[in-house]
């Protein structure tokens, strides 16, 4: 399990437990608000809170019924080979049920749990009930190369054919010669089903390569050289490389086609491997401070060379063979920075996307509001929060840290290349640090952008359908945007009648835009169009009402506002629960037309 599991203590019965379980898996606790006295964060609602969590890939351990678990992640279950375990306890700490994830640590995460606690974990995987084993599930740094057989291998084994064991007994099962073999090689072995091939992570491939390499010619370099090797590419357990390579195209594709982490060295760490190089080089020296990048790289992982230095135009690469498979992987990752909009505000309306790359960040970076509004899903977490005003700040911070070797959540309300971060990020990125950029290592960073919905569309929703023909966005903050451009905006806008969604449309100091936009837009349409106020969406505090456009009051807007102001063929339908504003696309004339050529011919 990539991401440490969470405990959800949702009674005063099972608290006890609860903290127990942690203390044993080195979680934190989540307890139920009014029900859980002692807690690291605390939820309303247990159904959401366990759905978020499932969501963002993290592993839930309920000290609750069963069914309570079920019922909250069942809407979301597709695929079982990625979803994270989730595993019941009963407040007694009797009886440990995993529910999910069995063959994804949910089955070895419960055995673990009922040991510590005493109880007894109801395991009713086959495998694991038969013969204490998934097949499917091998021991950590140990590849299965053809999945897809095992579950037929398994069955094979169920129904009496037997076991073979070739090479290590990894699953320490009794092998009585039988039809079904469990080979373990760090050779390239063909699988079927009823043979299951293991490969031990024992290889680190080492990579160099110059600027903006092919890839395809890193990829057939270091093919080539686990063929000639006879090393299988399940075998494999990181590619390594200098720092300065970090964001090189042909390293990280060749990591990513291996399925495998790309782990960096410094100069001063491939040096210290020179003694043991097979080709050291005074040119690579001179050009990058060491005397060897991929042989450097593939022994500074605790190896042993087993490939020297194979080279091409444009690459090179080396192969290193530990004595046992790499469980902790040596160097630094490459940084990543996720630039996160987590919408409004409520957690429904957070995307699951954006939830994993929050669970699996080491930081979140933000606003402190916006950081607080993540709830539980940020408890435990390392935060650095930036006041209002702080933009360039904050950005240039969460670049750097992810230039650490860090995983970055830097967190935005609403969607965060919609007014918010993400064009600031892109910008420093633009730069280099003589002219106020950041520094090369975070310009190496991996830079995510995951959507979030954004104040716009959460008006629109809560509006009815205001955006069903052309519109746009203007933002009337100048600290940023000189005023004559926003004015001549405007005016454009007003002249399109486009239905118009005003960002930022004051604050403490800025209080006449707004009433210059209602002025300018009254030039182009009626006095009578519909404008909505929308104040703190998706938060308890929501404040949505509608005003006519020549009512439109300045002071009773503020900067938790969106306003959406309709276009002249906007109107309100006044259906049961109030007003619904909508602007039609033309449909109705379309109807209009057919009927009258209904009754032209009735």
């Amino acid at each position: 399990m990539a991401v440490t599991p969470v405990v959800l203590a949702l009674s005063r019965s099972g608290e006890g437990v609860a903290h127990r379980v942690a203390e044993l898996l080195g979680a934190q606790v989540h307890g139920r608000e009014g029900r859980v006295g002692k807690a690291d964060a605390f939820f309303g609602n247990a159904l959401d809170h366990a759905r978020d969590l499932f969501a963002a890939g993290v592993p839930v351990v309920g000290v609750c019924a069963s069914g309570i678990l079920i019922r909250a992640v069942a809407p979301m279950l597709s695929d079982k080979r990625v979803e994270p375990p989730v595993v019941s306890v009963s407040d007694d700490g009797g009886v440990v049920v995993p529910l999910l994830g069995g063959h994804r640590g949910a089955n070895r995460l419960a055995a673990e749990i009922a040991e510590g606690l005493g109880g007894i974990a109801a395991v009713t995987t086959a495998g694991d009930v038969a013969m204490g084993v998934a097949l499917d599930a091998p021991p950590a740094r140990y590849r299965l190369a053809n999945p897809g057989d095992a579950k037929d291998a398994m069955a094979a084994m169920l129904s009496g054919e037997g076991v073979s064991v070739v090479g290590e007994n990894i699953f320490g099962v009794e092998d009585d010669g039988g039809a079904v073999e469990l080979v373990v090689s760090e050779a390239p072995v063909e699988g079927d089903a009823r043979r299951l091939v293991y490969h031990p992570q024992r290889h680190v491939v080492g990579v160099g390569c110059a600027r903006n390499a092919d890839p395809e010619e890193l990829w057939d370099l270091v093919g080539a050289a686990l063929t000639e090797a006879g090393i299988a590419p399940g075998a494999v357990a990181c590619v390594a490389t200098i720092d300065l390579k970090a964001d090189e195209p042909a390293m990280n594709e060749v990591a990513r086609r291996l399925g495998v982490p790309l782990r960096l060295f410094t100069a001063a760490e491939l040096e210290a491997e020179r003694p043991k190089l097979a080709n050291p080089s005074e040119v690579v020296f001179a050009e990058v401070g060491c005397h060897g990048v991929s042989e450097g790289a593939a022994l500074a992982c605790g190896g042993a060379l087993v490939v020297e230095k194979r080279k091409t135009a444009n690459a090179t690469c080396a192969v290193g063979r530990c004595d046992v498979p790499l469980t902790e992987m040596p160097g630094r990752a490459r940084g990543r920075l996720s630039v996160v909009g987590i919408g409004p505000g409520q957690a429904t309306w957070r995307t699951p996307e954006v939830s994993k790359l929050i669970a699996e960040a080491d930081e979140l970076v933000g606003y402190g509001l916006y950081i607080d509004l993540l709830g539980p899903l940020a408890a435990g977490k390392e935060r650095s929060d930036f006041p209002l005003g702080g933009e360039e700040a904050r950005c240039r911070y969460a670049l750097e840290q992810a230039g650490h070797g860090k995983n970055v959540a830097l967190v935005c309300s609403g969607d965060a290349g919609i007014y918010a971060m993400g064009a600031l990020v892109f910008e420093l990125l633009d730069r280099d640090e003589a002219a106020q950029g950041v520094s090369d290592a975070a310009r190496r960073v991996e830079v995510v952008c995951s959507p979030g919905v954004s104040a716009l569309q959460g008006a629109a929703a809560r509006a009815g359908a205001p955006l069903g023909h052309d519109f746009c966005t203007i933002s009337l903050s100048d600290l940023l945007t000189p005023r004559d451009d926003i004015i001549r905006r405007l005016h454009a806008a007003a002249e399109g009648d486009f239905v118009i969604a005003f960002y930022n449309p004051v604050s403490k100091t800025r209080r006449t835009l707004l009433a210059e936009a209602r002025e300018i837009l009254l030039k182009h349409r009626p006095g009578e169009t519909p404008v909505m106020l929308a104040t703190s969406l998706g938060r308890a505090e929501e404040h949505v009402r509608y005003r006519r456009l020549d009512e439109l009051e300045v002071d009773e807007v503020d900067m938790l506002t969106v306003v959406l102001v309709g276009s002249s063929n906007s109107r309100l339908a006044m259906l049961g629960e109030g007003p619904r504003m909508f602007t039609p696309r033309g449909y109705a004339r379309k109807i209009d037309g057919d009927l009258a050529k209904k009754e032209g011919t009735g």
